[in-house]
């Protein structure tokens, strides 16, 4: 017999879970396929093929349905040739086939001008920032987020300015990054420091104070004391939870990496998409999106897999 498809908390086969993985990318690949390509479900303007003798119409320009009807029954009225075109999305809605040739293009084609990077060069400047941000926050947040989960004075004279901290928006100290640190990464790097460092003390001390209490009671019995419980007991005691957290934690350096690269941006992915936009090069950025989201998964997905050979005796219904 068949097992049900929604059971409360009962696991799926394997072949189900890849099934359901594979279909949370394919549905929303199908519903904007059928925004690009069914013209009757929006499709709200037209791409000039054949300008007739309407004045300001020029072969491939986009204007609206409403303005090119009514000009196209103004020619008809006055006897004069009609203008042709065909349904079309506006410039901002690429269809998937222009984002995948833009995406294959930015790697393979060199930029047009002068102050444009390629794009893998805009991936890296990115990828660079992000780590020395994560990495700094980590360096200080994991210790001390360690200490204020084991140690409650550690916590009292740390967590009430942590709590108040976290709720400063990290983008507000823009300005201030750029006065102390100049225009470079270094602005960028403290915004992403900024954003994911209060948050990773009060995460990782909550992680820290979930350790069953009978293990620090038992080493305590067996006279642990001071830095052997900390660093025999409660550190491999927490691992695997505090890898889960980084995982999670990472993903939110990269949700501040386009905030901190507006701060005098001149290089970064920020800044590649954002002159792809002034040129209405939108399929370059649709492309440039999708690769911070193709490159953020497969980081995920390898620290999962890394995670699972590192701690095998956690069972998790996720990767």
């Amino acid at each position: 017999m068949n097992k049900p498809w929604f059971a409360v908390r009962k696991e799926l086969s394997s072949r189900r879970r890849t099934f359901l993985a594979v279909m949370s990318f394919v549905l929303p690949l199908l519903v904007w396929s059928l925004f690009s390509y069914v013209p009757f479900i929006w499709h709200p303007q037209v791409e000039i093929i054949e300008a007739g003798e309407v004045d300001y119409f020029r072969t491939g320009m986009l204007v609206d349905r409403a303005v090119f009807e009514q000009e196209k029954e103004a020619m008809r009225a006055e006897g004069r040739e009609l203008p042709t075109g065909t349904r079309t999305n506006p410039v901002y809605l690429p269809a998937p086939h222009q984002v995948a040739t833009a995406l294959y293009t930015a790697f393979t084609t060199e930029p047009q001008r002068r102050n444009e990077k390629w794009l893998h060069e805009s991936l890296a400047d990115s990828i660079q920032v992000i780590f020395w941000g994560f990495f700094l926050s980590s360096l200080i947040g994991v210790p001390l987020g360690i200490l204020a989960g084991t140690y409650v004075a550690v916590s009292r004279l740390t967590e009430p300015f942590v709590e108040f901290f976290r709720y400063l928006p990290a983008p507000a100290f823009g300005a201030l990054a750029v006065a102390i640190l100049g225009i470079h990464d270094a602005p960028k790097i403290a915004i992403i420091f900024i954003g994911t460092f209060f948050q990773q003390v009060l995460v990782v001390a909550n992680t820290t104070r979930k350790l069953d209490p009978a293990l620090l009671e038992a080493a305590m019995t067996l006279g642990a004391r001071n830095a052997g419980l900390l660093f025999k007991v409660v550190i491999p005691g927490i691992a695997s939870d505090l890898y889960r957290d980084m995982r999670i934690l990472l993903g939110w350096a990269w949700t501040y990496l386009i905030v901190a690269e507006m701060i005098g941006a001149s290089s970064g992915i920020t800044w590649f998409i954002t002159q792809q936009a002034r040129y209405k090069n939108f399929d370059n950025v649709f492309a440039a999106i999708l690769i911070i989201g193709i490159i953020g998964l497969t980081t995920d997905l390898i620290l999962a897999w890394l995670g699972r050979r590192l701690f095998p005796w956690q069972r998790t219904a996720r990767a």
